[in-house]
C-alpha cells in the first residue's frame, strides 16, 4: 500500500492555511490525493465512497483550520481523519445490513412500526429545515430538494463552491443534532433508508 509519505513543507503549508491560502490547501491537497484515494478505496471497497471520505476529510481540515498551527504531525492527523471517516462508513453500514436482515418482508408488525419511524424522521427533518438559516435552508433545498450539485448551486445563489459546501455541512450538523436531541440514535440508517444522506 502507498502510504502517503510527509511533505517537506507539511507544516509550512498548515501555517498557511490556518490563515485561509487557499492555493496551500490546494497544494496539500494534490500532493496527498494519488496515495490516499487507493488506501481508503481499499478499506472501504468503493471508489464513490473513498472520494466522499476524501473530500469530507479535508472539508473538515478547512472548516477548522484555525487549530492547524498546533498540529505537530501534519500526515499523521489527516490519515488519522481519513481513517476515522472511513471505519465510521463500514459501521454504518454494517449497522444498516443488520437491520434490513431484521426487516425482511414477512413481518408485518416490524414493517409497520418501521414505517412510522421513517414517517416520524422525516418529519423531524422537515422540523429541523425549517429552522435553518436562510442560507442554509436554500442551500440544502436546492441539493436535497432539486438534487443540484455544489457547483450548481453556487451560480444560483452567487456563492464560491467553497462556501456552499461549508453552508451544507453546517446546515447538515444542525439536522443531525436536532435528531439526536430527538432521541434519533441509529441516525445514519434512517436518513439512508428515507434517502437523505448523512
Amino acid at each position: 500500500m502507498n502510504i502517503p509519505s510527509p511533505l517537506p513543507n507539511e507544516k509550512w503549508l498548515f501555517a498557511q492555511i490556518a490563515d485561509g491560502d487557499e492555493a496551500a490547501f490546494r497544494q496539500l491537497f494534490q500532493a496527498y490525493l494519488p496515495s490516499l484515494y487507493p488506501m481508503i478505496a481499499q478499506v472501504t471497497k468503493s471508489g464513490p465512497v473513498a472520494e466522499d471520505i476524501i473530500q469530507e476529510t479535508f472539508l473538515r481540515l478547512w472548516m477548522h483550520r484555525d487549530r492547524l498551527t498546533t498540529i505537530e504531525h501534519p500526515r499523521a492527523w489527516i490519515l488519522r481523519i481519513a481513517y476515522f471517516q472511513a471505519f465510521t462508513w463500514l459501521r454504518d453500514q454494517s449497522i444498516h445490513q443488520k437491520a434490513i436482515t431484521r426487516l425482511r418482508p414477512g413481518d408485518q408488525d416490524a414493517d409497520t412500526e418501521q414505517q412510522l419511524a421513517f414517517r416520524q424522521t422525516e418529519a423531524l427533518i422537515r422540523q429541523a429545515v425549517a429552522q435553518l438559516p436562510g442560507q442554509q435552508k436554500k442551500a440544502y433545498s436546492l441539493s436535497r430538494d432539486s438534487g443540484l450539485k455544489n457547483a450548481e448551486i453556487a451560480r444560483k445563489m452567487g456563492l464560491s463552491e467553497q462556501s456552499v459546501k461549508n453552508t451544507l455541512v453546517r446546515a447538515l450538523k444542525f439536522i443531525r443534532e436536532y435528531l439526536e436531541k430527538a432521541g434519533i440514535t441509529t441516525l445514519v440508517f434512517f436518513l439512508t433508508l428515507i434517502g437523505t444522506k448523512p
